[in-house]
């Protein structure tokens, strides 16, 4: 495990990182990984701190950035990096933000409830979210060749529209954003999300064979594969009670929870 002022770096394996910050109330999870001839981080973070000067320190190779969704808290050091890819369902939202979130709104719940010093140099009050085109759009079923890696993309959408997933066959890496993590509820309760699509990503997402680790955006690193099964139950259960709709309140299963 590594620490800087504001990101702890932790060692998944000898070429895989999570790259966290656990200073915020999110404890957000971004991810590099290396291949042989470039690295991709699996998104960018809150924007508090500087996650560039971390991916340099890991490598020298060129660094691809693949969004997961267009929520600020996994885009915000997209700006310190000149590929960026995303789905089509979030591109409208990377390039002219997310309508009716206040820019208040987004700067208050960036500094709520810290459990470390910010940054030197940091200040919300002139903090803006990361609005630009992307180099281009990933594709469900599309795979990202890292040069001896690749990366399969799943749209899992529910949680925004243009979610994605990234599955690595050969370790059995499941990264999954904000369509599962543990903790905290995943929302699905916003104007911009989607109850029963979220509960059809999680079926989707369930079915992958030789998933080894789960590794969410949120809290707890690195989830067993057997909160697939978990995930598969709870989506039948959805279903048969009829809940999968707007204002049924939080809903626990083993291990994780949703907000419909």
């Amino acid at each position: 495990m590594m620490n800087n002022s504001w990101f702890t770096v932790q060692r998944i394996d000898e070429s895989t990182f999570a790259i966290s910050e656990y200073g915020h109330w999110e404890k957000v999870h971004s991810f590099l990984l290396l291949g042989q001839q470039k690295a991709a981080l699996i998104d960018t973070g809150l924007g508090i701190g500087n996650i560039r000067e971390v991916t340099s320190g890991l490598t020298t190779l060129p660094v691809c950035v693949l969004t997961t969704h267009v929520h600020t808290d996994h885009i915000g050091g997209h700006g310190l990096f000149s590929e960026i890819y995303v789905h089509e369902g979030d591109c409208d939202w990377l390039i002219h933000g997310i309508q009716g979130l206040s820019i208040e709104h987004i700067r208050a719940d960036l500094v709520r409830d810290l459990s470390q010093p910010l940054p030197e140099g940091f200040h919300a009050e002139t903090y803006t979210p990361f609005c630009g085109k992307p180099a281009g759009l990933l594709g469900d079923g599309q795979s990202i060749d890292l040069g001896g890696r690749s990366l399969e993309v799943y749209h899992t959408p529910g949680h925004s529209p243009g979610h994605v997933c990234f599955f690595e066959a050969a370790s059995g890496y499941l990264f999954t954003g904000d369509l599962l993590y543990d903790e905290t509820p995943v929302y699905a309760f916003y104007p911009s999300t989607s109850p029963a699509d979220l509960v059809r990503s999680w079926e989707r997402i369930a079915d992958i064979p030789g998933v080894t680790k789960v590794f969410g955006s949120h809290n707890t690193l690195g989830l067993e594969p057997e909160i697939l099964v978990e995930v598969k139950l709870a989506a039948k259960t959805l279903r048969e009670k009829n809940l999968i709709s707007f204002g049924t309140g939080t809903h626990s299963f083993n291990g994780f929870s949703v907000r419909f």
